[in-house]
């Protein structure tokens, strides 16, 4: 994995979507020059996951962007998905690894300081920093970090970190300034009325 592709990771959300397919969200993001893109799928079927995952994939690949698996394992390794993103809740690492072999991605999810610590000493790709700012697209998480807990992070973390919760265009350009490699971002672009142009936004403010 390039730590650049963390720069601006998009989570999908069908429940912020509307009446808007996933897949057009997607690739409205990507054109506007998003990153990497994270399948997140809680509630539908193993069967219906994978044909969303395939069609992901299939979209992505002529950008060059990295398709990342929320949780699911099977669902990665069936639509052939660069990766996973694991949780403190979901499969260890350790199985996650010998089930995706040495070349997938494998982000985890760290909550507090000594979670940092304890992903130090894997070979994760990256960790992502959860949540920095309370969101309520993400309410099953600690305390939040806020922006001197996302410096102590980044500086603590051994491997490339991306700030999740709370990013949008107020946060952004604070949260870059902790040094992080990139923001994962829900709402901000699924709710957009223009996910091109939000991730385009988005990205200019990263810049600044």
């Amino acid at each position: 994995m390039n730590r650049k592709d963390l720069k601006l990771y998009l989570v999908t959300d069908r429940g912020l979507a509307g009446d808007r397919a996933i897949e057009e969200i997607v690739r409205e993001s990507v054109e506007g020059g998003a990153t990497m893109v994270q399948l997140r799928e809680k509630d539908i079927d193993t069967r219906e996951f994978i044909g969303l995952a395939l069609r992901l994939k299939n979209l992505l690949e002529p950008y060059g962007v990295p398709l990342i698996i929320n949780d699911r394992v099977d669902v990665a390794l069936a639509a052939g998905a660069d990766g996973v993103h694991i949780g403190q809740s979901d499969m260890p690492y350790s199985m996650a690894r010998r089930l995706l072999g040495p070349d997938r991605i494998i982000g985890l999810s760290v909550e507090n300081f000594e979670q940092i610590e304890e992903a130090n000493a894997l070979d994760v790709d990256y960790i992502g920093v959860s949540p920095v700012f309370a969101t309520p697209t993400k309410t099953d998480t600690s305390e939040p970090f806020g922006l001197e807990g996302l410096r102590k992070a980044v500086r603590m973390s051994v491997h490339p970190t991306v700030a999740i919760g709370g990013m949008n265009e107020r946060t952004a350009a604070d949260v870059m300034a902790c040094g992080t490699d990139g923001i994962a971002v829900v709402s901000a672009i699924v709710c957009a009325s223009d996910p091109r142009q939000a991730t385009r936004n988005l990205l200019k403010i990263m810049t600044l």
